[in-house]
């Protein structure tokens, strides 16, 4: 039986350390993890490692015994202070792990020093060669896919794109269709989960449930089906569900089991790698 390539991001277990997910994951049928190197918000968990460390020596042996590569690296957030050659030594441990993205998000309202700061991200990244993921989050200051395309259209960097979770896609008044006319090389990677039909009515009430309330895909109302057919057929899919409620390894079996049913009643990707798509960063059709 050929193997699912599918993904287990971090944040389904954050209490694992990177070492005992990679274990995890590989148990439950996942082939890759991305891994939580720096918090998503202060004082947040997250497990650093650098090249050279034991810790990290010990992390690539585990990936080799398992038989799991690591996808992506996390939590870049680009604020207006930001230092980017200070992720230096993140990236070289990445790309040490064989990672092929880190992850950031929008943190800065002054979208033109936004931008800047992301097409230096993409420039460090690429000596690493990392692409550099921007993630839409609600809350954040880039909340919505719009924004998040501009970003990286302004950019205009080869290896910079946009990062799809699908609960941020529906939680900002995103559709699936909205994808359809973005390019390919722009859309590599997507992060899935379920949830309720309901909007949270509150912003701390949305950002609880990106953390702590999601529920495993094809168990909820959000249209799943839909978000894969729009993404190009060779982006990465990871599975993102933080759920307390279930114990950690549990949750890890749940998330893929139920990823598994989505993926037998859904088709990935009907467009083709390559297909002509709209948003060039000229603005021109590509």
């Amino acid at each position: 039986m050929t193997r699912l390539v599918l993904g287990l991001a971090h944040l389904t277990a954050l209490e694992l350390s990177p070492s005992a997910l990679v274990t995890a994951a590989a148990r439950a049928g996942f082939t890759a993890v991305g891994l939580r190197f720096v918090p998503a918000t202060a004082g947040g968990p997250a497990y650093p490692t650098r090249v050279g460390t034991e810790a990290h020596r010990a992390l690539k042996q585990i990936l080799i015994a398992e038989g799991v590569r690591v996808s992506d690296i996390e939590f870049i957030q680009l604020t207006p202070g930001i230092d980017v050659q200070a992720f230096a030594g993140m990236f070289e441990a990445a790309a040490d792990l064989g990672a092929t993205s880190v992850i950031a998000s929008g943190d800065d309202h002054d979208h033109a020093r936004l931008t800047a700061h992301f097409a230096e991200l993409c420039d460090l990244a690429l000596a690493f060669r990392l692409r550099v993921d921007i993630e839409f989050m609600r809350w954040r200051a880039i909340g919505a896919l719009p924004q998040a395309l501009a970003i990286v259209r302004q950019a205009g960097k080869s290896n910079g794109a946009i990062l799809v979770d699908a609960l941020h896609l529906t939680r900002s008044g995103g559709k699936a269709g909205d994808l359809i006319s973005i390019r390919d090389e722009w859309l590599r990677a997507a992060q899935i989960c379920d949830a309720g039909a309901d909007t949270p009515s509150t912003e701390a009430a949305i950002i609880a449930e990106a953390r702590e309330g999601r529920l495993p895909p094809g168990e909820g109302s959000l249209p799943l089906g839909d978000l894969l057919e729009a993404l190009p057929a060779d982006a990465f899919l990871s599975v993102e569900m933080p759920m307390p409620a279930l114990e950690t390894r549990a949750r890890i079996t749940a998330a893929f089991d139920a990823t598994r049913r989505l993926l037998d009643r859904h088709s990935r990707g009907t467009r083709r790698p390559g297909e002509r798509r709209e948003n060039s960063p000229t603005g021109h059709q590509t």
